[in-house]
């Protein structure tokens, strides 16, 4: 999105703060494992999308429209029926389609710097047989070691450890609010705030949807003019906290989601640290591993989006749209494939009703 080394550095920052204080605050106050993140699909679709023609400003004018749409959506109940009526195998075919081209980087990387790829593919697959949660963390402990060796080892210790927030005044534009900020939104409520209720629900608990989504898009309007795209209810830690493995008392629960919320906070002071290390690794390793991170998210939504026989012309149409990277009128590729698998859906639903 164009933002320069420290604004990327407090987006990294104010995204883990906003969320872990959220998680804090939310899970305190209703006594439940409400677990919040940032949108990792959202940082994938910002990933393959091309910067607003006003630049970093003109995105985080879209973070603030997205985190506004989340908000309106937890209190204007038709905008949440309609976010909550977009078939899920369209929401997810548009998320393969943006993760695909990241997905297809580690095998361009092999090709391209094979010293340095090869042992973060080989470290993800072989981490990935013997646990698979140990894939990516294992990953990024060889990108990081490659890193140290590839480049002058004493260049890549960071000028400051702690992380200071940036403020960038947002610029409002038609088409990075249509391009950008409503894919965000769409995408975001689709596949984390919408399941991260269903969860919730499925262990018992009983989230109150509205308050939530208001509350992580007021997040989100607080922290994006600092340079945090979305922040977003979790679906998968929001699983990890509310089972029995979290405490053997569910109504003890909550402090999962509370004790993670403390540790991203802590993580979110040291971003700038973490941002300056992999300034130093070549753009394709770091593409390699993001790849390598989202191949599993990918192949989740591709499953997911062509689960339904009956709905997977429009979805594989949402797909192959969304993936090809258009751009028309300066709307990005993910608007016109979720259009297209829309327009799809409906006649292809009316056809057979």
């Amino acid at each position: 999105m164009g933002a320069s080394g420290p604004q990327a550095a407090s987006g990294l920052m104010m995204a883990a703060i906003a969320m872990g204080l959220a998680a804090i605050v939310l899970s305190l106050w209703y006594r439940q494992p409400i677990s919040v993140a940032w949108s990792t699909p959202g940082a994938a679709l910002l990933a393959v999308s091309a910067a607003p023609a006003a630049g970093f400003s003109g995105a985080i004018g879209a973070f603030l429209f997205a985190g506004a749409l989340t908000v309106l959506a937890g209190m204007w109940r038709p905008l949440g029926r309609l976010a909550a009526a977009i078939p899920t195998t369209l929401a997810q075919a548009m998320l393969g389609g943006v993760l695909l081209p990241l997905c297809i980087i580690p095998f361009q990387a092999a090709v391209e710097i094979p010293w340095q790829a090869l042992p973060v593919i080989l470290t993800w697959f072989i981490a990935g047989r013997v646990h698979r949660l140990l894939a990516v963390p294992a990953a990024v402990l060889a990108a990081a070691l490659v890193v140290v060796l590839f480049s002058d080892g004493p260049s890549v210790r960071p000028d400051h450890l702690l992380a200071a927030p940036v403020w960038t005044t947002p610029t409002f534009s038609v088409p990075s609010m249509i391009g950008i900020g409503v894919p965000l939104f769409v995408v975001t409520m689709a596949t984390q705030n919408i399941p991260g209720i269903a969860v919730m629900r499925s262990f018992g608990y009983a989230p109150v949807a509205g308050r939530l989504f208001s509350a992580v898009g007021g997040a989100s309007i607080l922290s994006a003019p600092f340079g945090a795209p979305a922040t977003c209810l979790a679906a998968i830690t929001a699983a990890m906290c509310s089972n029995e493995d979290s405490h053997p008392d569910r109504d003890q629960r909550y402090w999962s989601a509370v004790m993670a919320g403390v540790f991203y906070c802590l993580f979110g002071v040291f971003a700038v640290a973490i941002t300056g290390f992999a300034a130093h690794a070549d753009p394709m390793l770091m593409g390699a591993l993001t790849g390598m991170a989202l191949i599993g998210v990918m192949a989740n939504a591709t499953f997911a989006a062509l689960e339904v026989p009956a709905e997977r012309e429009a979805a594989i149409l949402t797909f192959a749209i969304t993936a090809s990277g258009i751009t028309v009128f300066g709307l990005g590729a993910a608007v016109w494939g979720l259009l297209a698998g829309g327009i799809a859906y409906g006649v292809t639903t009316r056809l057979r009703g």
